[in-house]
């Protein structure tokens, strides 16, 4: 929709086309937009976050980032590669994946039909022991599963709610299964849509445009 026209969101009931789009889902409950553990899920269990999200957060880093006993629960996961890994500041799992960065349109999603989820891990992740790999501080990819398992229940921010989950956390793409109606004079996507994601599409699409066949 255009958020600079609400009211013209409900022009979608009368006339509006049809999309099917994804949702996600962890441990059987519906994810319209993302899961987040670590820091933004310590976070959002706090008394006064609602009213302070900044300063609650600010408040939160210390403890997660620097005391590992301050953790509810050491989180252990398998990277693309089939490293397995634990501990980390943040990890946010998505319906879709976001496009993060400074490119036009980061922190939206260029798509809602993938059928794959997002998975973003940010802070030290180190390998467990005799797992292989190496200690990373950031790293995004897309699958249509993810597992996380844990020691103990797991503070999360679900679409912003704050739940504690049973490990282990299983996430899942649902692929088109939400039908959504979009108004016929709303764009229809996000803004990161009609953007190059990748190096070979920028440069493609800069030949178009040199070439004058897109402006």
């Amino acid at each position: 929709m255009d958020r600079d026209d609400v009211v013209g969101a409900l022009d979608a009931f009368v006339n509006g086309g049809e999309r099917r789009v994804d949702l996600a889902e962890v441990n059987g409950r519906a994810v319209v937009n993302n899961v987040s553990l670590g820091l933004y899920a310590e976070a959002v269990q706090r008394e006064g976050y609602r009213d302070a999200k900044l300063r609650t957060i600010l408040d939160t880093a210390p403890d997660v980032v620097g005391d590992e006993s301050m953790r509810s629960g050491e989180l252990r996961w398998t990277d693309p590669g089939g490293s397995d890994h634990r501990l980390a500041t943040a990890i946010l799992v998505s319906n879709n994946v976001y496009r993060l960065g400074r490119a036009i349109g980061s922190g939206t999603r260029p798509r809602l039909g993938s059928g794959r989820l997002g998975v973003a891990v940010l802070g030290t992740c180190r390998p467990v022991a005799g797992g292989g790999g190496r200690p990373r501080h950031w790293g995004q990819w897309s699958a249509p599963t993810f597992q996380i398992d844990a020691s103990g229940p797991v503070p999360a921010g679900v679409d912003g709610e704050a739940l504690l989950l049973d490990p282990p956390l299983r996430f899942a793409s649902r692929p088109s299964v939400l039908r959504v109606r979009i108004a016929p004079q709303h764009p229809g996507a996000s803004p990161s849509a009609g953007q190059p994601g990748t190096v070979r599409e920028t440069v493609t699409r800069l030949a178009r445009i040199a070439c004058g066949a897109e402006r």
